[in-house]
This record gives structure tokens, sequence and C-alpha cells, in this order.
């Protein structure tokens, strides 16, 4: 490869067109297709996580989780680390750690090693993902082929959420559940080979000194935030491990951001979110993944435990998402050119909420045809909005500090994702639990069976099936019940959050992009 395209980040003006950085754009998608598979695969193997290590609710949603928290947290550090470093050097890095620690998750024996290795995978995948971006910014600088190579690493992104469930439900019927896992490993040398032929390096040119005050708040703060909300569902407000932590997640998250207003060298740049184009369009696509991931979380569980489905058969019915949000994603670059970001956000965020409520519908007999209509809208409103979104936020800083810019957008999608499983995911525990307590008063039911009743459907159906007869499926069908009460609250709680965000985005994001002035010579 020619030295100035490897040296493209570093110069000014004019970029050399190579036809070697479409496919540096395939490497970077594979391996970004493995990291954002890996938010949703695991929601296909929880049904027998519940079964082989006995996890309640509130587990579930910590192991989902806490590699949405570990991976958010240092999303900031490590797009500034690129942009120090080297982007290349960085994302190969990632996917050695990404690799490794897959293949720890595969063979963990119980909850606490498998929640430690998906933190690890958190790690790699927030070296991985802020150094697709950069690099993406680096090799495509003009706004119209930028525009496109960033709509393909949208739909990749979406793609990857999306299909998860049906890699994992294929993998789960030939193989064990820790095979989810271990088909990261393969694709992480492939990233790595395939990196260090096509993708060129490039790093900002000044070399800023990294905030790790800022990068050690930011990530303490917001892990323990999303652990609060998840403990509301087990202790509700009114214990201390709820609004005590939370209290404290505030505070640290609040030094955070006036210790980044006044440091010279902040790891979150706090000055583009007052550009509206910047901050509304960053809401709408962490409002995306939002929705997306809290649906997931909820529509696996209940085509497996409501509907009975298999793993394999529940990733099929899970499909339609992923494929009508990629046809959307990729379609959405234009419609921003037709109409403007704004329309196309806006747009983008109610078709979304009228999937949610949509799916607020569903009952224990309705069946999957009801809830496919609901299914589309969302997927096709969480294409629409990611890649204009993406796009907003990345014109808004310089190609230097696409490292940093890179950070910011995939940290606020990825705090989206673990707040929308935390969120919804508490709002469907408490209801229920509130349906199920009542009805085991007065029975005789041992202490663990209580637990595990109280602690997930799974847990329920597990004891349900263990006492057999009318008892066992008395308990079952009023297990399933009240999942799906509790299912449908919560995905009204998200219908609402994404209408009333709507209407903020419309109100306030600017219609259109502010024209820049193209160097000459600038190729598509």
């Amino acid at each position: 490869m020619s030295s100035s395209w490897l040296v493209a980040g570093l110069e000014e003006g004019p970029a050399p067109v190579q036809p070697r950085r479409w496919l540096a754009l395939a490497v970077l998608c594979v391996s970004l297709l493995i990291v954002s598979l890996d938010t949703t695969i695991l929601n296909i193997a929880l049904p027998d996580i519940v079964r082989q290590l006995h996890a309640s609710e509130t587990q579930l949603q910590w192991v989902v989780d806490v590699y949405a928290c570990v991976f958010a947290g240092l999303l900031l550090v490590a797009g500034s680390v690129g942009d120090r470093i080297g982007r290349k050097r960085l994302f190969c890095g990632g996917l050695v750690i990404f690799g490794a620690a897959s293949a720890a998750s595969a063979f963990s024996s119980d909850l606490t090693w498998l929640d430690l290795s998906r933190s690890l995978m958190g790690v790699g995948a927030a070296c991985i993902m802020p150094a697709t971006l950069s690099i993406i910014s680096d090799i495509f600088r003009d706004d119209q082929t930028r525009a496109r190579a960033i709509g393909i690493w949208s739909g990749t992104t979406g793609l990857g959420v999306a299909i998860g469930p049906i890699a994992g439900g294929w993998l789960l019927v030939h193989y064990w559940w820790g095979s989810i896992f271990l088909i990261n490993v393969p694709f992480s040398v492939l990233g790595i080979l395939g990196a260090l032929w096509l993708v060129p390096e490039s790093k900002d040119p000044q070399r800023r000194p990294i905030d790790w005050l800022g990068a050690v708040s930011s990530a303490a703060g917001l892990t323990l935030l999303v652990w609060s909300i998840i403990n509301v569902s087990v202790n509700g407000w009114g214990a201390f491990s709820s609004w005590g932590a939370a209290s404290i997640a505030v505070v640290i998250l609040g030094g955070f951001i006036a210790w980044e207003r006044h440091t010279t060298f902040p790891l979150l740049v706090i000055e583009p979110f007052g550009d509206r184009r910047f901050s509304m369009a960053m809401l709408g696509g962490a409002l995306s993944i939002f929705s997306l991931m809290s649906a997931l979380f909820l529509l696996t569980q209940y085509l497996q435990f409501s509907l009975g489905y298999s793993p394999l058969a529940t990733g099929v019915r899970i499909l339609p998402i992923a494929v009508v949000l990629g046809v959307a994603a990729l379609s959405s670059s234009q419609l921003d050119k037709w109409f403007g970001t704004k329309v196309v956000i806006t747009a983008g965020m109610l078709i979304v909420a009228g999937g949610l409520w949509q799916l607020t519908t569903v009952t224990v007999t309705s069946g999957y045809s009801h809830a496919l209509a609901g299914m589309m809208l969302l997927g096709a409103g969480a294409g629409f909005i990611i890649a204009p979104a993406t796009s907003s936020v990345m014109a808004a800083l310089p190609r230097e500090r696409a490292g940093v810019g890179s950070g910011i957008n995939s940290s606020a999608q990825e705090v989206g994702g673990a707040l929308g499983v935390a969120v919804i995911g508490t709002a469907l525990s408490s209801r229920y639990r509130a349906e199920m307590a009542p009805l085991l008063v007065g029975h005789a039911v041992p202490l663990a069976a209580k637990n595990a009743i109280l602690g997930s459907l799974g847990g329920a159906l597990t004891v349900a099936h263990m006492a057999g007869g009318a008892m066992g499926k008395a308990l079952a069908l009023a297990a399933r019940l009240a999942f799906v009460e509790g299912m449908d609250l919560a995905l009204a709680v998200g219908a609402i959050v994404l209408a009333v965000s709507a209407v903020v985005v419309a109100v306030a994001l600017p219609a259109r992009a502010k024209k820049r002035a193209q160097p000459k010579g600038q190729g598509q």
C-alpha cells in the first residue's frame, strides 16, 4: 500500500483515492459484526443459562448488561488512546482481547466467571468499535462517500444486533450454550490478519495526554447507575442499595462532567454538545439502540418461554427485524439527502415508538403473527435512525479527533442499550414479581422454589414442570400471564419515551447539515 494512504490521517488536503479502502471497510465491518452481534446473541441462550446456571431475571439482566457497561464505560478512553497510539494498533489489540475473552466465556462454569469474562469482552469491544468508525472517517474523506460508508457501517451494527438471536439459535441446536462465544475466536483471528494487510494506520498528529481520571470516573459512574436500576426489581427504590447507589452514581457522573469542562485535555469533548445537530442526533441514535436492545431482551424470552419455540425457531422469527433494519439503514443515507436529517430521524423514532406500542398488545395466546408487525416497525425505525445520526455526530468534529468522536457516538449508543435492558428489564421484573407474589401467599412453597418462581419466568416454569399435574399447569399459566403483563408494561414505557423524545428532536434538530467545502481533487 502507498505510504501516502498510510499517513492520510496526518495530512491536510486531498487524500488519494484507493480502491482498497472498500476492502478495508469490509474487514472493519466483519469485525464490527461480531462485536455488535455479541450484544444480543446471548439473549437466545438466556433460557439455557436459567436452567444450567440457575440465574434469576435480575442476574440475567446483569449478564447481558455487564458487557454493555464495560463496553460503554471504556469507549471514550479507547477512542482517545486510538487517536494517540494509532487506530489500527488499537483495533488489532481489541480483537486479541475480544477473542481471548470469548474463549473464556465459552467455558464459564458459573455466573461469576461468566460476568468476569463478559466484562473482558467489553474491554476488547471498546477498543474495536471506535477504531472502526474513526478509520472509516479517515479513509473516506469526501462527505458523500463517507456517508455511504457510514451507512454500511451502521447497517452492519444493526444487522449484528438483530441476527444475534438466529446465529445463537443455530449454535444452540448443534452445540452447547458456550458455542455462542467460541464462534468469535476465528473471526477475531481473520480480522487481525485482514487489518494487517488492508487497513491503514492513522492517529492524531497532536500527542494529547490521556485523561485517566475521566476514564475511571465515567466507567464507575455508569456501571453503578446501571446496577442501581437493575437492583430496583429486587429491593425496590426504598432500599439504600438502590437509591443510595443511584445517588452516588449521579454524583460521580456529575463530577466527571465538571472535570471534563475544566481539564486541558478532556476525555469527553463538551463543546460539540452545544451543537444541536450533534446532541439531538446522538439522542436519536442512543434511543434507537435503547429500544432495539430492550425489545430483543424481552422478545427472545417471550418467544421461547411463552410461545414455546426452540432457540433456532426463535432466532428465525427474530430475523425479520434484521432484514428490515438492514434495508432501512442502507436506504437512510439517500432519504437523508432527500428530506433532511430532522425528518428521517424523527420519522424513525416515531416508527420505533409505534412498533413498541403494537408489541404491548401481545398476549400469551396471541401468537407470533400478532407480534410480527411491531417487530418489523421496530427494525425499520431503528434502521432509519442509526446512519444519519452517526453521520451528524462525526461531522461535528475535525478528522484528527475522529477517535474521540466515534468514542462519544458509540458510547452513547452502548449506554442506550445498557439502560434499555436495565430500565425495561426492571419494569418487567417489578410487574412480574407483583403479579406472582400474592399467588404464593398461603402455600407451603420451599424457599428455593419460591425464589426460583419470583426470580424469572424460566425458574417458575422449571418448578411447574417438577410439580406436575394440575398445580404445575396452573403455576406455568400464571407465570406466563405475569411475564406478558410485565412485558407489555415495559414496552409501553419504551414507546412513551420514544414518542416524547421524537417531539424533542423534531423541535431541536436542524433540518440539514451545513455545507462544508470539499478539497479540490477529492474523489468519490
